[in-house]
């Protein structure tokens, strides 16, 4: 590291790196229903405290996503991303979801990793560089709504002033009296990723098959049309596509998959059900179109002919989240893997994630490349009980998103 990275990077901030995952932790952002609403208050007065400009957009009523921006020089920036959401809490907890207690060198409590300590990194690093003369902006941009149907990251990525810049722009340099930013050199995702830095992740999409049949007494169950026996062969072709998937494995991901996570139908053992409905997750991999999948499902379900047996389907896919990959030789990647190691990090390869995030939209809508590098486990740690996160985590991957500004944008 040069001298002057080395000042920046003693700059970082253990007491407020605790502080605030400790805040957003108690800040709930329980989704579903969505409340993000007390993360996002939470996230802007830390940011708003550190003298960094934060920007609030409307998704849905009590839904905002909220972007915090250090700014540079006119030229394109990086992006850090996150969510504001977490799942719900469950069961099994020994310690308060929402306490933000730290132990032994861990801060727990719901999305502690997954990912409301990624988000207090990024927010240290960007009250880091504070004074530090850029040659773009960095964005850190917390989206809602993360953990259902993707509304925050589509919302974000429609909005016509986030362009993507190709990565051979030359940056201006800063006070120039030049035209506004023209996208991002970059994108980090801070989901956890236990500080590897991730170039490719499967994408992901829910599927609903809806059968429609006639109910009857079971007792002449003939005169009906059985709602469940045409989801049963609806299931073991589900299963027959998910085998065929094995055979075309991605180098860092594995084969795309099929699962069945939902069946429900029928009203009472002695009647013939009507309607029954099927929810699938199909896991997406590089370049897979999610249009593609729905419409070799529509196939194979009409080559079922479920309409010889007086029944009818509907078929939709009510989310889907892009897969995407980063070539290991670009600028990014290097960038990242030379800041993540230099700040700390593990001896570890890059690697793909089989977990999806919202950084696929950024790739596919923005052109803009993408990696996955933040601290906590998504494996270990994120969606269980007494969910925690280490404390020299956060402080190296505060060290990685300052280093990689640096060295993208000086």
């Amino acid at each position: 590291m040069t001298p002057d990275e080395q000042t920046v990077l003693d700059r970082i901030d253990e007491e407020l790196l605790v502080r605030v995952t400790r805040e957003l932790v108690q800040a709930t952002g329980q989704n579903p229903p969505g409340e993000e609403a007390a993360t996002v208050a939470a996230l802007a007065a830390a940011a708003r405290d550190l003298g960094l400009d934060v920007v609030t957009s409307p998704v849905e009523p009590g839904r905002d996503n909220i972007t915090i921006t250090l700014a540079g020089g006119n030229g394109p920036g990086l992006l850090i991303l996150g969510h504001t959401d977490v799942v719900p809490v469950g069961d099994g907890w020994t310690t308060d979801p929402y306490g933000g207690t730290v132990k032994d060198g861990r801060i727990y409590g719901r999305g502690a990793s997954d990912m409301k300590g990624g988000l207090a990194a990024a927010l240290a690093a960007l009250a880091t560089l504070r004074g530090t003369a850029l040659t773009g902006p960095v964005e850190l941009t917390a989206v809602v709504d993360e953990e259902e149907t993707g509304k925050g990251i589509r919302a974000y990525v429609a909005d016509a002033h986030h362009t993507a810049a190709p990565a051979n722009i030359p940056a201006t340099e800063p006070g120039s009296d030049d035209s506004q930013p023209t996208g991002f050199l970059g994108c980090v995702t801070a989901e956890p990723t236990d500080l590897q830095t991730i170039i490719a992740a499967r994408g992901d999409s829910y599927l609903r098959v809806a059968i429609h049949g006639r109910a009857c007494h079971a007792g002449n169950p003939d005169d009906g049309a059985n709602a469940i026996y045409g989801a049963a062969a609806v299931v073991a072709e589900i299963e027959r596509l998910h085998a065929e998937l094995t055979a075309n494995p991605h180098p860092l991901l594995g084969p795309a998959t099929w699962s069945v996570g939902q069946i429900n139908g029928g009203t009472g053992g002695s009647i013939v059900p009507a309607d029954c409905v099927i929810v699938a997750d199909r896991r997406l991999l590089p370049g897979e179109s999610p249009a593609a999948v729905l419409d070799d499902l529509r196939s194979r379900v009409a080559a079922l002919r479920l309409e010889d047996r007086g029944l009818s389907v509907e078929l939709e896919m009510p989310m889907e989240m892009p897969a995407f990959e980063t070539a290991a030789g670009t600028d990014l990647v290097r960038v990242v893997e030379s800041a993540r190691s230099d700040a700390g990090g593990p001896d570890l390869p890059l690697a793909g994630w089989t977990a999806a995030c919202d950084g696929g939209y950024v790739a596919r809508d923005l052109g803009v490349p993408v990696v996955v590098l933040g601290p906590g486990s998504v494996t270990t740690q994120a969606h269980r009980a007494d969910e925690s996160i280490p404390v020299t985590e956060l402080v190296t991957a505060a060290r990685a998103y300052a280093l990689t500004a640096l060295r993208l944008l000086t």
